[in-house]
């Protein structure tokens, strides 16, 4: 880890300090990969997907066996709605 540290000189104002600052901090890259680690999401596995998709399945096969036997009626509108 780069430690950044800036050095206030004796007849030198507190903005340009910051500024110094800022831009030292942008160089040395720290910013850019805190934020690639803090918004980092892991890859869902392949068994997570393939269980999602067989529950899809049985769920669209149950909803369609439930419109056949008239329980259900069919809703033309499902989806998103604007």
């Amino acid at each position: 880890m780069i430690n950044v540290e800036v050095v206030k000189k004796s007849n030198e104002n507190t903005t340009n300090v910051v500024r110094r600052f800022t831009k030292r901090m942008r160089d040395s890259g720290i910013l850019m990969r805190m934020r690639k680690i803090r918004y980092h999401e892991r890859k869902t596995s392949e068994f997570l997907k393939k269980k999602g998709t067989l529950k899809r399945i049985s769920k669209r096969e149950e909803y369609a066996k439930l419109i056949k036997e008239g329980k259900v009626t069919e809703d033309r509108r499902r989806g998103r709605r604007r």
